[in-house]
This record gives C-alpha cells, structure tokens and sequence, in this order.
C-alpha cells in the first residue's frame, strides 16, 4: 500500500468510505447515546457541537483519505468507538442524560477509586496487548492495513483510559467544588478548609 493515494483513485473511493463509515458510526452512537452531549466524553467534541463537529469531521475524511495508513487507524479507533457507545447507548437514552450522569456519579462515589481504576486498567490494558499483538505479528512494509488496525486498536485503548481518567478528575473537582460551597467556604478561601498544621516538635 502506497503512502498516498491520488485523489479520485479506486483507492482513495475506498478509503473515503471507510472512513465516512467508521466516523459516521461514532456520530451515530454518540447520538443514540447523548443526543445533548450532556454524556460527551471529549471536551473538543462537546465543544464544536454538532453544527460544527459534523462538517469538520467530513472535511476529515476528505484529508485522510489520501494517506491509508492514518485513515485506518482512524477508522479503526472510531469503529472502537461506536461499539462501545452502542453497548450503554440504549440505557443512557432510557435513563435520560441528566438522570444517567446523576446515576454514575452516584455509583462511582460509592465505589473505592483504586478498584475503579484496577477495573480500567484491566480493561485497557487486555485491549491495548491485542492491539500490540497484532503489530508484532505483522510485516509492516507488506501488511500496512494490518499494522494499522492494530495502531488502532491501541489508540482505541489508549482514548478510553485517558477520556475515563479525565471524565473520573473532573467528577471528583466537582464534588470537592459541591463540598467546599455545602460548608459555606468561598472560593479560594480554603484556609478555613485546610488550616495549615502545627509544626511538629
């Protein structure tokens, strides 16, 4: 597989597509999903929105398609993505956004923060290894398609632990906000929180 593609090649057709799949997956499961993005794990997507996250991501596609690696390891990765999205997508709707947010919070507050993080671990730990397996095993110069659905595994692993360990921080910064305002401390104001201790003798 070349490293670029000509555009409007057979190859460059059909990496346009795979990629408009693959990311056209994502989008819809995160729709099913949160259709508010109240549940939107990347700060950057939550950001732009759909008005401006779809036709970004079109004109994306357009770009990557000309270089087939990156443009499976993307597709690789949103497919990931999707899949995950789809396994929870249909309680999040049920539930509603808020009600769903609410309900994790709320879990993840009665749970040890070191099993949750040894759970995620866990997880992406035994999906990235896959990924690193894949690549091990593949000659790059002649299997690049291989290569890359392995780097895309491995990206997919490395996006859960990092957006989960994100999503976890920011949950706890809320609690503590939520904490210091329930005992009438104002912000920035956190001696009375945390008097400084005494100098041992």
């Amino acid at each position: 597989m070349d490293e670029y593609v000509p555009f409007g090649s057979r190859a460059y057709l059909c990496l346009l597509l795979v990629l408009l799949v693959s990311r056209g997956m994502d989008f819809l499961s995160t729709w099913v999903a949160t259709p508010n993005l109240v549940l939107e794990g990347n700060p950057l997507a939550k950001k732009l929105g759909w008005k401006w996250g779809m036709p970004i991501n079109l004109m994306l596609c357009f770009l990557f398609a000309f270089w087939p690696l990156p443009a499976l390891v993307i597709s690789t990765t949103s497919v990931l993505v999707a899949a995950r999205n789809f396994q929870a997508a249909w309680l999040m709707r049920s539930m509603g956004e808020q009600h769903y947010r609410d309900w994790h919070v709320e879990r993840l507050s009665e749970t040890s923060i070191t099993l949750y993080l040894s759970c995620l671990l866990g997880q992406t730990a035994l999906m990235g290894a896959v990924g690193v397996a894949v690549i091990y095993f593949t000659h790059w110069e002649r299997q690049t398609a291989l290569l890359a659905i392995g780097l895309g595994i491995v990206a997919y692993a490395i996006a859960v632990g990092f957006y989960s360990m994100l999503g976890v921080w920011r949950l706890r910064r809320l609690r503590f906000r939520q904490n210091v305002l329930a005992a009438g401390i104002k912000p920035g104001d956190f001696s009375r929180a945390f008097p400084p201790r005494a100098p041992e003798a």
